[in-house]
């Protein structure tokens, strides 16, 4: 996709509602749509979002290992309250199995070492989930506020050949995502960790490239 194809997508849904690009994004998709999650805080308003437009679109979750019970308990009440068509992916060895070899989860101060680290227990089981999905549309709850780095970014960027990535809730101010959820009675997740960002503003490649994805 050319950077004017992007240009005139972002322009075309900058006025539309959240509902209104998932629609969008559905049409395009041609039911091959995903959508990804961690179950960290807001996530609530994209899966529900999108599920209430096509309820079984599947919902890829890498579980690296170390979340926190209440990621848990927040990850099962949404799944049951909407239904989600989970595909949960996890990395190759167990948690216990690694912190036994690297002793524990690596320094952010060791850059190589954490790299590995974020590559075995995020980037590879979520290019598994995505070779083996094969989604068109990638449906993301990145929004404008969360660091500096997304906000370059847009409603719509293209995330490899053939790949879309579209963000609904780009725009969404926290105040938005509390509102979502309050109004549509869906829980949150306030003790959320990922020991491959640790600082909140810091990315992790998820969403920087597509080879990072």
């Amino acid at each position: 996709m050319t950077d004017e194809e992007l240009k005139a997508i972002n322009a075309e849904l900058a006025g539309k509602e959240a509902r209104e690009i998932v629609e969008w994004a559905m049409d395009r998709a041609k039911g091959q749509a995903i959508v990804s999650t961690n179950f960290r805080p807001y996530e609530g308003v994209i899966l529900h979002l999108v599920s209430q437009v096509k309820p079984d679109i599947p919902v890829l979750w890498v579980d690296h290992g170390y979340n926190t019970r209440d990621t848990y308990i927040v990850a099962e009440k949404l799944s049951q309250q909407l239904g989600l068509n989970i595909h949960l992916y996890i990395p190759r060895r167990s948690a216990a199995h690694r912190d036994a070899l690297l002793g524990g989860i690596p320094s952010i101060e060791d850059e190589a070492k954490h790299q590995l680290f974020t590559d075995e227990v995020k980037l590879e089981p979520f290019h598994r989930g995505m070779a083996e999905l094969q989604p068109s549309i990638w449906f993301t709850a990145l929004r404008k506020v969360q660091n500096p780095t997304r906000e370059t970014m847009d409603i719509a960027t293209s995330s490899g050949e053939g790949l879309l990535k579209i963000s609904p809730v780009f725009h969404f101010s926290d105040e938005d995502m509390e509102a979502y959820l309050a109004e549509h009675d869906l829980p949150d997740e306030k003790n959320y960790y990922d020991p491959t960002k640790v600082l909140e503003n810091r990315e992790c490649g998820l969403h920087l490239t597509h080879s990072g994805l």
